[in-house]
């Protein structure tokens, strides 16, 4: 597992309009050394498909298609993630005004001393100010 991969970049691998070259090498980096989760990730990729669908982006077949595509890719869940929330992940949300749900990309990247790959900006601003690696992203 080379990096932490968060729902916003698995989400612009379903949609093509969100693609970018920086996104597809990270699609390829996961398929090839595969990539880490926290263990709301599922719930939060599959919550960003229902959306699209219901602001008919996509139809149920492709909301299924993309679903798929994202289960089955190497991508592992981090045990630990829970027990982290009520302590780490809550002072990073509010050290650096994030949300929870992005609170706890941060925390496992910073806990496992890996690169975190976000489309994100909030969450991008705090990586650096945390000196976690982000992948392939800049600030602007």
């Amino acid at each position: 597992m080379t990096f932490v991969v968060d729902s916003s970049v698995a989400l612009s691998w379903c949609f093509e309009d969100e693609r970018t070259p920086v996104t597809t090498a990270l699609l390829e980096r996961v398929g090839d050394t595969g990539g880490l989760v926290p263990q709301h990730w599922p719930v939060e990729v599959l919550n960003g498909l229902m959306m699209a669908e219901r602001r008919r982006r996509i139809d149920a077949v492709q909301r299924w298609g993309f679903a798929a595509f994202l289960r089955d890719l190497p991508i592992a869940l981090d045990a630990e993630t829970t027990s982290q929330v009520w302590d780490a992940t809550q002072r990073l949300a509010e050290r650096f005004r994030l949300t929870v749900y992005d609170a706890v990309y941060l925390e496992l990247a910073q806990r496992k001393r890996l690169p975190l790959a976000t489309l994100d900006r909030e969450l991008r601003v705090a990586g650096v100010a945390l000196g976690v690696q982000l992948l392939g992203i800049t600030i602007t």
